[in-house]
């Protein structure tokens, strides 16, 4: 194989001057004790050379290889004197031809598809572009300027790592309380984390931390993407950053700028730490992954890695003119999972952060996009069959975002067996309801049992809903009660990003107001919108910061506010301690109660004798709803009874029970309403758990009321009550 000295060249020469055939698989740079093997896809190309890089500061590489070896359309060298920490990249050759969908620049370095590890990230220039920039012909133009100084840097990594007596938690997904956060942002201002491991994953792995995630009681933090990303040019030439992270360039390293100190490899080693400190204390790791698009953008964007390596290969190109990508995410691109190769690089990502991240599972973002095979969305199609039979991604946590930008992207309810989905339609009717807006209490209720019009049908559970009212994109629950319209001005485009249709109320003033009966509704509606969200069957997602009611003041897209507006605040003051109190009362509660976690939906017949009641819905005098009752337009109040007995068998075949519960829900603004407790047979009592009209949880015992009782229902309210013990219906 050639070997050519640039200048400047010392260590990294010297060190790797043999170099041997090497193998095609496994991709990327495996380092197995001995030497490195590097091999990288590439089907249109007609020469690659790896580059060697001295330093990260370094200006162009100490040396190129020519890969002379190709099998199976994957170029390959093994070099037995290169060591963890050696950097590199790649440089393809092939034609330049847009029109034909080729893309090659051999003046671009690249970065190695299945880089582990990123030792440098991109510093923005021109010249990391193909084209020249403010040419005429624009993608069509030829740009022969040199990238290495500014393209990001891969490094060789050592997969050595002391996990101990690791374990996953394998939480049953019917039991799990999903925590939705961001690395930095959870962290970064948390004043009980030390200084230097704040905004790291070293900081979520802190005592601090993992101890807050504890007491609140979630089983699983599903984090913001951590794949390596690029901040995009345009926001930084505003002052402002990618923070939320989908805008992924490398599937297997995670995020460099969430290490604590300045050693790049020290990325994954502190990645690794984090997910067996979290395991430690019996909580899951879930990531938010975005395999749809990457950050190379449409055909106007860089040449850093998959554009160079094999534009026709990696992305879809429009069949119609191949200079386009065909875009479902609104991001430029879309990968090609037509292409066998490119759905072995996800397959291979995902694997790789079960086995050797040891993480729990994985949120597809905009899983639709994934789906699609020809145009249409397919449930059938390979990327599902591939996950299904392999035996370890079958085994995990597996969510999808079921939409994209396409015609046909909303698949809410669509997706096959094995995968539970971001129930959109949860949200929705669960704003509504709670808006105040009438006509929907039927399909509240279908929500509050866990959608069986979206998921029975394919021969799935409850928990194939994931629950949420709020999500980090869009309104929190503080804002979504505090403002009518977005406030999105600090994004720096005229207000005019995210969406518009919130389904959101100011409760009588938009944004911060003095008005004691303003701030008192807006407290009870958001203790109301999340004691629905934890009493509903599927698995519940909070949103962090929710817990405490943290605001954005009215931005519903900060997906570039890396800033005090995303952080959350831990200074907390006496109503915000009161609602964190208020939601580990009520997680605790769901974790008790086996009725509101049930593996199966309602009147499933392997459970239950045919006669028997397991839920029955209430009209405000007590008695059961009718079908009229249902069709009220107007009606904003119900009630329902969850019978504990017999809920569920154990692994044991052992019966599951629990206790009874009564829920009572009045999103309407008026008066209180009197609402007749239940009476199952004569001299029940029912205890209440808690009333979110109330600031505080009760006490256990703190109030019964005997059946047949009236109790006055306060507006926007939600007010949980147990069967109590001993009680005839009981």
């Amino acid at each position: 194989m050639d070997l050519t000295t640039r200048s400047g060249v010392a260590k990294t020469a010297q060190r790797c001057h043999r170099i041997w055939p090497g193998k095609p698989y496994p991709l990327g740079a495996t380092w197995d004790g001995k030497g490195v093997n590097f091999a990288i896809y590439a089907e249109h190309a007609e020469k690659i050379e790896l580059c060697l890089f001295d330093s990260v500061t370094a200006t162009t590489e100490s040396v190129r290889i020519s890969l002379k070896e190709r099998t199976h359309q994957v170029w390959h060298a093994y070099l037995p004197d290169a060591l963890p920490g050696q950097l590199y990249g790649y440089r393809v050759y092939g034609p330049y031809d847009p029109l034909n969908g080729h893309r090659f620049n051999p003046n671009k370095l690249l970065l190695d598809p299945y880089a582990k590890a990123i030792a440098r990230g991109l510093n923005w220039d021109d010249a990391v572009f193909g084209y020249k920039i403010g040419d005429d012909k624009q993608d069509l133009s030829f740009d022969d300027r040199d990238s290495a100084a500014f393209a990001p840097l891969a490094a060789v990594t050592d997969p050595a790592f002391t996990w101990g007596d690791d374990r996953r938690p394998n939480t049953p997904l019917h039991k799990t309380v999903i925590y939705e956060m961001h690395v930095r942002g959870l962290t970064q201002l948390h004043p009980q984390i030390p200084e230097e491991l704040r905004g790291s994953y070293m900081g979520l792995a802190s005592e601090p931390a993992i101890k807050y995630l504890q007491d609140l009681g979630v089983t699983a933090v599903e984090l913001l993407p951590v794949h390596y990303s690029l901040d995009d040019r345009h926001l930084l030439e505003k002052g402002l950053s990618n923070y939320w992270g989908y805008n992924t360039l490398g599937y297997f390293a995670p995020e460099p700028t969430y290490k604590s100190n300045l050693n790049a490899l020290d990325a994954v080693q502190e990645f690794k730490t984090m997910v067996r400190s979290l395991h430690a204390a019996g909580i899951e790791v879930i990531l938010d992954v975005v395999y749809n698009h990457t950050a190379e953008g449409s055909q106007l964007g860089p040449t850093l890695s998959f554009r160079g390596i094999d534009n026709a290969a990696y992305y879809r190109l429009s069949p119609q003119d191949q200079r386009y990508c065909m875009d479902f995410s609104g991001c430029g691109n879309s990968f090609n999972l037509r292409n066998p190769r490119v759905l072995q690089l996800i397959m291979d990502s995902l694997r790789y952060w079960v086995t050797e991240m040891h993480v729990d599972g994985f949120r597809f973002d905009l899983a639709s996009a994934l789906a699609r095979e020809l145009m249409h969305v397919d449930k059938l199609g390979a990327f599902f069959d591939i996950i299904h039979q392999d035996p370890i991604l079958s085994q995990v946590k597996l969510i999808a975002e079921p939409w994209d930008l396409g015609e046909g992207g909303y698949q809410v309810g669509n997706f096959p067996v094995l995968w539970s989905e971001w129930n959109g339609k949860y949200r929705d009717v669960a704003r509504h309801f709670w808006k105040g807006d009438g006509g929907f209490i039927a399909e509240f209720a279908t929500r509050l049992c866990g959608s069986s019009d979206l998921y029975e049908w394919s021969g799935r559970r409850p928990a194939a809903s994931i629950n949420f009212i709020t999500a980090h994109d869009g309104f929190t629950v503080r804002d979504l009660v505090s403002y009518d319209h977005k406030h999105n001005e600090a994004n720096q485009d005229h207000n005019h990003d995210g969406a518009d249709d919130n389904v959101s109320w100011n409760c009588g003033a938009e944004g911060p107001t003095d008005d004691p009966e303003i701030i008192a509704m807006r407290e009870r509606k958001i203790r109301s919108i999340l004691a629905s969200l934890l009493i509903s069957q599927g698995v519940p997602m909070l949103l962090a910061g929710d817990e405490f009611g943290h605001t954005q003041h009215g931005n519903n897209n900060t997906y570039c506010q890396d800033n005090e507006l995303s952080w959350l605040n831990w200074e907390q003051n006496e109503s915000q301690q009161k609602l964190l109190k208020f939601v580990q009362r009520m997680i605790q509660i769901r974790h008790q109660e086996p009725v509101l976690c049930r593996r199966r939906f309602f009147y499933d017949e392997a459970m239950k004798g045919a006669d028997a009641d397991e839920i029955i819905w209430l009209n405000i005098d007590g008695s059961e709803m009718t079908d009229e009752a249902w069709s009220t337009d107007h009606a904003k109040c119900l009630g329902v009874i969850l019978v504990g007995d017999s809920v569920d068998i154990d692994s044991h075949g052992e019966v599951i029970s629990g206790s009874t519960l009564l829920i009572l829900f009045n999103a309407d603004h008026g008066d209180p309403i009197p609402f007749t407790l239940p009476s199952l047979q004569n001299g029940d009592q029912w205890e209440r758990l808690y009333d979110t009209a109330e600031e505080e949880p009760d006490e256990e015992g703190w109030l019964v009321l005997e059946a047949d009782e009236q109790y006055p229902l306060q507006s926007a309210s939600l007010a949980l009550f147990r069967l109590l013990p001993g009680s005839e219906g009981g």
